[in-house]
């Protein structure tokens, strides 16, 4: 019990939530690259600025009550289960102007991007969290 209270502490769920996020955009963002030229494909996405917003409120409500449940708020594309887990239901992008003469309304280059910004944030999250990890590990071993 202890150690599991331990490791749900401060910042370990929201980054295990973060990650989750950035899985769960990777893997549609390869879908959309790998159906691009499939003709009437729409893209879809899931809007990280959505995400942090509701994770902010998370850690804030967290703060007020340090031994609350992390309860992460939902929103049209993102939801926590029953058992804590990140639940993601993506939206189709909304095309800009017209959709292209194949009835999609996805671009490469912004596929790609999004994917690049994505793989950051979520090497930034893993490494967060393998150094939570890692502090912890150190504390149990009785080390400095």
């Amino acid at each position: 019990m202890f150690l599991t209270d331990l490791a749900n502490s401060g910042p370990i769920t929201a980054l295990e939530k973060l990650v989750a996020f950035t899985e769960a955009r990777q893997r549609m963002l390869a879908e959309n690259i790998a159906n691009i030229d499939n003709p009437d494909y729409r893209a879809r996405q899931l809007d990280p600025k959505a995400f942090q917003e509701s994770l902010r409120k998370a850690l804030e409500a967290r703060n007020e009550r340090p031994t609350s449940e992390f309860v992460l708020k939902g929103t049209d594309e993102i939801r926590q289960d029953e058992q804590g887990h990140l639940v993601v239901d993506p939206s189709e992008v909304p095309a800009e102007n017209v959709l292209f003469h194949d009835h999609t309304n996805a671009r490469v280059e912004r596929q790609m991007a999004a994917m690049a910004e994505n793989t950051m944030m979520h090497q930034a999250a893993i490494e967060l969290l393998r150094s939570r990890f890692e502090g912890l590990k150190a504390a149990i071993r009785g080390q400095s």
